[in-house]
């Protein structure tokens, strides 16, 4: 898993918590723990799949277009790191005259898809909203 769907994840029940529902980039980094830079690389990715828009200038930043009891932790997965299970590289050889060594990949490559499915449809059941109720019970 790659730490752009948390930061996504961050930035977005943030933006579902803020009044005014708009945040520059430094707020939202201050909030998640890192960089500005990271999160307008992140947040680009949002935009592009229509979960933020931005305003330019001054009072300008990023704000929700999309309704966060509707949205869920799978559509961002899907977006940030669909495929972040699969390792890029499995043991085994498919040249070789093992059992074992010529078919790992093939078996491991099926239970790593098997783990994203059941990864996603967890996160199917979760709204950005859910989230931010799991918060709101915390303090």
């Amino acid at each position: 898993m790659n730490s752009e769907f948390t930061i996504a994840v961050h930035s977005l029940v943030y933006l579902a918590y803020l009044p005014e529902k708009m945040a520059s980039s430094e707020l939202i980094a201050e909030n998640v723990g890192t960089h500005s830079a990271r999160i307008r690389k992140v947040m680009s990715g949002l935009r592009r799949s229509g979960f933020v828009d931005t305003r330019e200038g001054s009072g300008g930043g990023y704000r929700l277009t999309i309704d966060p009891g509707v949205v869920t932790l799978a559509d961002i997965y899907r977006v940030m790191a669909q495929g972040s299970l699969i390792p890029s590289w499995c043991s085994g050889n498919p040249e070789m005259n093992c059992l074992v060594g010529s078919n790992m990949n093939q078996v491991m490559f099926g239970i790593f898809c098997n783990a994203e499915k059941q990864l996603e449809d967890h996160f199917g059941a979760i709204t950005i909203q859910d989230v931010l109720n799991q918060i709101h019970a915390c303090g």
